[in-house]
């Protein structure tokens, strides 16, 4: 009898150890629906669990596909998609992402959750990266931008961002809208071509290391002061709704579209008669070759 039940203990002790190495726990309902709406989890059951090796054939994951519109508040078995390369999980109710294992990843869309920190430390392998409409309240509590060596397109709008510094030098796209922003350094984005930052609380900027700048989208801030002298590619300067009493763009030669419109002690606009770009200005101002 003793022999039986140990026999028994043995293969039950078996069955639970291949289970734990050849399953996922997937402890959200409504991450698994989506995951057996796509055909992913092949066992096509809600049970909280699924096949390790079912994951692992997924190079991408649209969890916003089909008509299922359950909220995912928990991406616990994502760890187990080892091979992904593009992860699209917006408009759920994530509070928490540990993405250490998906190196592979090189677009993440978290959009319209609910993160106020996350660590893309081992995903140095990321082009694309959207945190927009989230909780962040620090740029510390983004960790890994950095290291991110292939890193082109960044999104942090909609949060709720005081200040923020970005050292990495393959950045070409950064959107920083409708936060809070008093201060940011891009001076470690050298190659940034285009910024997008409306409606923050800026008083003062320096782009001055940012010499590939095309687009300069900071509308709707604080500004009495920039200087763009340095920024010889700019094309397209929107700079409406800000404090500013001069203005410079005769180094600007490329430029084709200025907005400065809505800057009350803003009179006259220094530009040089050879630049002829699309203005939107107000009545009170004016362009001319020298202004006092």
């Amino acid at each position: 009898m003793l022999l039986t039940l140990c026999v028994f203990a043995s293969c039950q002790s078996n069955e639970d150890e291949i289970e734990r190495t050849a399953y996922l726990s997937i402890p959200d309902n409504h991450f698994e629906t989506k995951l057996i709406e796509q055909g992913i989890d092949s066992d096509g059951i809600v049970n909280q669990q699924m096949l390790k090796s079912d994951a692992e054939t997924v190079s991408i994951l649209d969890l916003n596909l089909f008509d299922n519109f359950g909220e995912i508040s928990n991406l616990t078995g994502i760890e187990g998609f080892v091979n992904l390369t593009l992860l699209s999980a917006a408009n759920q109710k994530i509070e928490t992402i540990d993405l250490s294992n998906n190196i592979k990843l090189d677009t993440l869309n978290m959009l319209g959750n609910y993160l106020t920190n996350i660590d893309l430390s081992n995903n140095t392998n990321l082009v694309f990266v959207d945190l927009q409409s989230n909780g962040f309240n620090s740029f510390n509590a983004i960790s890994g931008l950095a290291d991110m060596t292939n890193l082109k397109e960044l999104d942090l709008s909609w949060n709720y961002l005081k200040e923020f510094n970005i050292h990495n030098e393959s950045l070409e796209v950064l959107h920083i809208s409708h936060n809070e922003l008093k201060s940011i350094n891009t001076n470690g984005a050298v190659n940034l071509r285009n910024i997008y930052m409306p409606l923050n609380k800026l008083e003062t900027v320096d782009f001055s290391t940012n010499i590939a700048l095309e687009t300069l989208l900071i509308a709707g801030n604080k500004l009495q002061y920039i200087d763009l002298e340095s920024n010889t590619s700019l094309t397209h300067l929107y700079i409406s709704s800000n404090s500013l009493t001069s203005l410079d763009v005769s180094n600007n030669l490329e430029l084709v579209d200025v907005r400065l419109d809505r800057n009350p002690d803003l009179t006259c606009i220094k530009i040089q008669n050879s630049q002829n770009p699309y203005i939107m200005k107000s009545d009170y101002q004016e362009l001319n070759i020298n202004c006092n």
